[in-house]
C-alpha cells in the first residue's frame, strides 16, 4: 500500500516537472502570444483579413517550404546577410582601431562618421539600386554600409578605453607595438565590440528585409511582399515568420559566440 502510495506520488510529479517546464520557461510567453493569437482570430474577435490564424500561417509555411520556394528566398537572403554583415565586420572593427590607434585618421574621419551616422541608412536603399541594380550587391551594399558604422564607433570606443595602466606595463615589460595590438588592446576592447556588432547585426536585418521589398525578385523581403499585393496573408505571415526565426536563431548564434570568446572574462569575475 505504502508502495503504491509512493509510486503514485513519484507518477505526480513527474507529471508536474514538464507542466513547470511549459509554465515557467523562458520561451513561455511566446506559447502563450501563439494560443491568444489562435482563440482571438478563431473566435472573429479579429478578422482573419487582418490577422490570420496561426494555424493556417502554419499550414502556408508547410505549403511554402514544400514547394520549394521558401528555400530559394531564405537562401538569397541569407547569403546577402552574411556576406554584409561579414564585410562590415572585418573593415568596421579594422577601421575603428585604426582610428584609436592613430590620431591623424582619427582627425580625418571622426567627422565623417559624425555626419553619417545620423543618417537614416534605408535612405541610401534607392541610391544603391541605380548604382549596383536589384540583385545581390545593392542588397549586400546596403547592409555593409548601415552596419559599419556602429561597428566602427564600438571598436573605436572600445580601442580608446583600454585602461593606460594596462598598455603602460606591457610595454614596459618589452612588449612590441604589433604584440601589443594582439595581445593587450584588441582582447581588451572585444567586450565593446562585440556589442556593437550585436547591435549591427539587428540592424541588418532591417536592411536586408526594407531592401528586398523596394527592388528585388528574391528573398524573404520580397516573397513578403509578393504575397501580401497578392492577397495571400497567411503567406505573408509565414513569410514573416521565417524571417523572425532567421534573426532570431541568428541572435541567439551570436550570443553563444560572444559568450565563448569572452570566458576569460567571465572567470576573471568569479
Amino acid at each position: 500500500m505504502v508502495a503504491g502510495a509512493g509510486r503514485s506520488g513519484h507518477l505526480v510529479s513527474a507529471w508536474r516537472a514538464p507542466a513547470r517546464v511549459l509554465l515557467l520557461g523562458r520561451y513561455s510567453p511566446i506559447l502563450y502570444l501563439v494560443l491568444a493569437w489562435e482563440i482571438v482570430t478563431a473566435s472573429g474577435v479579429i478578422p482573419e483579413t487582418v490577422l490570420p490564424r496561426f494555424s493556417e500561417v502554419m499550414a502556408a509555411w508547410g505549403r511554402l517550404i514544400l514547394s520549394g520556394d521558401l528555400h530559394v528566398h531564405a537562401a538569397s537572403s541569407v547569403w546577402r546577410e552574411v556576406a554584409g554583415f561579414s564585410l562590415s565586420v572585418l573593415f568596421g572593427t579594422t577601421a575603428g582601431i585604426a582610428m584609436a590607434r592613430f590620431r591623424l585618421l582619427r582627425d580625418l574621419f571622426e567627422p565623417l562618421l559624425r555626419l553619417l551616422f545620423p543618417l537614416p541608412k534605408s535612405a541610401l536603399i534607392p541610391i544603391l539600386i541605380v548604382w549596383l541594380g536589384i540583385g545581390h550587391a545593392s542588397k549586400v551594399a546596403v547592409i555593409f554600409l548601415g552596419c559599419i558604422l556602429p561597428v566602427i564607433v564600438s571598436s573605436f570606443n572600445g580601442a580608446r578605453g583600454v585602461d593606460h595602466h594596462l598598455v603602460w606595463s606591457a610595454l614596459t615589460m618589452g612588449t612590441g607595438r604589433r604584440k601589443l595590438l594582439w595581445k593587450v588592446i584588441i582582447p581588451a576592447a572585444l567586450p565593446d565590440i562585440l556589442s556593437g556588432t550585436r547591435l549591427a547585426l539587428a540592424v541588418s536585418f532591417v536592411l536586408l528585409v526594407s531592401s528586398e521589398m523596394l527592388a528585388g525578385n528574391t528573398g524573404l523581403g520580397f516573397l513578403t511582399y509578393f504575397l501580401g499585393e497578392g492577397g495571400d496573408f497567411a503567406g505573408m505571415f509565414a513569410a514573416i515568420f521565417t524571417l523572425t526565426l532567421l534573426g532570431f536563431l541568428a541572435d541567439r548564434l551570436y550570443l553563444r559566440l560572444m559568450r565563448r570568446i569572452l570566458v576569460w572574462q567571465r572567470e576573471g569575475q568569479e
